[in-house]
C-alpha cells in the first residue's frame, strides 16, 4: 500500500510499504477514506522529537473496516469508523478509569504510558496516513459512524483535535458563563473555543499572531487577541475590566514563539498564568515532551520548562495536562455534529490525495496564509 513515511527533518515521502495484517485476535483493518495532517505532527515533521527514520505518520484517521479477527464481536466488515488517536486495551487500571490515553499495556516504551498511531515514543504503531490501518483492541477502541459519506469532514475531526479542544476546557474546569481565554488559534485551540461556545461561555478569547487564523476566529462568534499588536496579557485584562480570564486553554506546546519569532517555550505559560484570575484554572493540551533535540533552552532539550510557578501557586490556579482520552468525549462530540450543534469541519482549508502528503506538510509547516487544516484522502 501507499503511506506516508519519515525520512528525516523536513523530509515525508509517500511510498510503497507492507499492507498492514492480523497480528492479534482482537485486531481490525480499517481502509483509511480521510486522515489528517495534526500540527503535532509538524513536531516530527521539524526534527524536533525522537521519532525514528522510516514511521508510517498518522494519528487522525477515519475509514472502512474491511477486515477483523477472530475475537472481534462488536466491529463488523463494512462499519464506518472514526479511530481515536489513543490505542488502549480497555482493562488496564488506567482505562478502567476512563483515562485511555494513559493505557498501561500497550506501550513498551520505558517510562511511558499510553500509546498513538505513528508517532514519537508512542509505540511501535505504523499511522493511518496510508491506505490502511491495523487497530488493535478494535472493539473497544473504534467507534461507529453513520454509514455513507455524510459529515465526512466534520467526523475526521473526531480522532484527535475535537477532542482534544473539548478536554482542554474540561482540564481548565470550565463552567457556563465563564469567560475562557484561549492562546493558540491552530486547529485544537480553533476547536477548543467552538467548544467552549457549545459549553456556554459568556465571553472566548483566542490569542494569535496569524491574521487569517484570527480571522476564523471571529467567523465562530469568539474575540480574537493579536499579539503581535499589543501584550496579548494586558489586552485580556483591559476587556475583562482588570479581572482576567475564569480560565484558560493552552493550545500551543512547546514551540511557542514571540510576536518576532523567537522560540520561547515558557511563553504560553506565563501568560495564561498572568491572565487568568486567581483561582481559575488552566487546561494545557499543547504538546509538551521530555526530550527535544532542537530546543531553545538546555533544560527545555530535557523536557524542564521554566514557567512562572510561584504566581501560579500564590493564585491559587489549578493546571490539568496531558494528551486527551478521546473515547471520554467523542461519542457525545459525534452525536452534536449529528445534531447541527458542532460543525468542527470550518476547519478544512485543503483537502489533498494522499500523494501530495508532502506538499501539504511543508506548505503547512511554513504557515502560509490559508492552510488551516490538511485532510488527506488515500
Amino acid at each position: 500500500m501507499k503511506a506516508v513515511v519519515y525520512r528525516g527533518p523536513r523530509q515525508v515521502e509517500v511510498r510503497e510499504v507492507p499492507d498492514p495484517a492480523i497480528d492479534q485476535p482482537t485486531d481490525a483493518i480499517v481502509k483509511i477514506t480521510t486522515t489528517n495532517i495534526c500540527g503535532s505532527d509538524l513536531h516530527m515533521y521539524e526534527g524536533r522529537t525522537a521519532v525514528e527514520e522510516g514511521k508510517v505518520l498518522g494519528h487522525e484517521n477515519m475509514g472502512i473496516v474491511v477486515e477483523i479477527g477472530a475475537g472481534v464481536t462488536r466491529v463488523k466488515i463494512g462499519d464506518r469508523v472514526s479511530v481515536p488517536f489513543n490505542i488502549a486495551c480497555g482493562t488496564c487500571r488506567n482505562c478502567l478509569d476512563g483515562w485511555t490515553s494513559f493505557c498501561l499495556r500497550v506501550n513498551p516504551t520505558e517510562g511511558m504510558d499510553g500509546a498513538a498511531y505513528g508517532y514519537a515514543n508512542m509505540g511501535p504503531y505504523d499511522g493511518g496516513q496510508a491506505e490502511y490501518l491495523r487497530v488493535p483492541y478494535a472493539d473497544f477502541n473504534l467507534l461507529d459512524l453513520p454509514a455513507g459519506t455524510e459529515y465526512e469532514n466534520d467526523f475526521t475531526m473526531l480522532s484527535d483535535i475535537f477532542p482534544t479542544g473539548w478536554h482542554g476546557t474540561e482540564l481548565a474546569g470550565m463552567r457556563p458563563g465563564d469567560r475562557v481565554v484561549v492562546f493558540g488559534a491552530g486547529p485544537v485551540g480553533l476547536l477548543a473555543a467552538h467548544s467552549a461556545v457549545i459549553r456556554g461561555a459568556a465571553e472566548v478569547y483566542v490569542v494569535d499572531k496569524e491574521r487569517d487564523r484570527l480571522a476564523m476566529a471571529e467567523k465562530i462568534g469568539v474575540l480574537p487577541v493579536d499579539f503581535s499588536e499589543a501584550d496579548p496579557v494586558e489586552q485580556i485584562m483591559a476587556a475583562t475590566g482588570g479581572q482576567g480570564a475564569d480560565c484558560g486553554v493552552e493550545a500551543v506546546g512547546y514551540q511557542a514563539h514571540d510576536h518576532s519569532g523567537q522560540e520561547h517555550p515558557e511563553l504560553v505559560l506565563d501568560n495564561l498564568v498572568k491572565s487568568v484570575r486567581s483561582t481559575g484554572g488552566i487546561g494545557v493540551v499543547g504538546v509538551y515532551v521530555p526530550q527535544d533535540p532542537g530546543a531553545a533552552t538546555e533544560g527545555a532539550e530535557e523536557g524542564r520548562i521554566g514557567f512562572d510557578y510561584g504566581t501560579l501557586f500564590t493564585k491559587g490556579q489549578r493546571m490539568g495536562t496531558g494528551q486527551c482520552p478521546v473515547k471520554r468525549y467523542n461519542r457525545r462530540l459525534r452525536d452534536l455534529i449529528i445534531t447541527g450543534r458542532a460543525t468542527p469541519s470550518f476547519l478544512v482549508s485543503h483537502e489533498l490525495p494522499l500523494d501530495q502528503a508532502a506538499e501539504g506538510y511543508e506548505r503547512f509547516d511554513h504557515r502560509e496564509d490559508g492552510w488551516t487544516k490538511v485532510l488527506l484522502r488515500p
